[in-house]
């Protein structure tokens, strides 16, 4: 598709959002296995080294970071995007630069600041942890989109307004039968 037909297609409704984010987290399952617990369980098990939590919360948002601004600048999509259908453009439906993709990340991972001052305000403890963080970054970060009251069709969420970039819905690829 061209940058100007990219550019006019709708924004993914909220629903296909939470779903193609659900997806994205099992996908981040393996990412995450393979790029950080194998060579940390190795570490441990061969060397008795263990990270501190500051240095591999860095690792694991570097790790993170490296795999969505490479699938971002590479087709727009990741691999749970291209499931659903959803692809990440530029102003004017433009691929997006190293810089955008970077700033979009930065941008979408605002949500965990709210979860850390939660984390800390209510001594939260290890599954009620992750059930918050599940659960703002599956459904309340998602409902940004709703502040957004510009234009119902191209509604964009907080990290997307703050990068200049835009998650559109592509169309079925329809296939012709001869």
């Amino acid at each position: 598709m061209t940058p100007a037909e990219l550019d006019v297609l709708p924004s993914p409704h909220f629903w296909r959002r939470v779903s193609c984010c659900l997806y994205e987290q099992l996908v981040l399952l393996g990412v995450i296995a393979f790029t950080f617990l194998v060579p940390n369980l190795g570490l441990g098990l061969l060397f008795g080294i263990s990270l501190p939590s500051w240095l591999t919360f860095l690792y694991l948002y570097a790790v993170l970071g490296i795999y969505f601004v490479w699938y971002w600048t590479k087709s727009g999509q990741t691999l749970a995007m291209q499931t659903w259908r959803v692809r990440l453009i530029g102003k004017g439906g433009y691929d997006l630069s190293k810089r955008q993709a970077f700033l979009r990340y930065i941008y979408g991972s605002l949500w965990l600041i709210p979860c850390v001052l939660l984390q800390w305000a209510f001594h939260l403890e290890k599954w009620q942890i992750i059930e918050m963080l599940f659960t703002v970054a599956l459904l309340i970060w998602p409902l940004s989109i709703y502040l957004d009251r510009q234009n119902v069709l191209h509604r964009q969420s907080v990290p997307d307004r703050l990068a200049g970039t835009r998650l559109v819905e592509l169309p079925k690829n329809r296939v012709k039968i001869s």
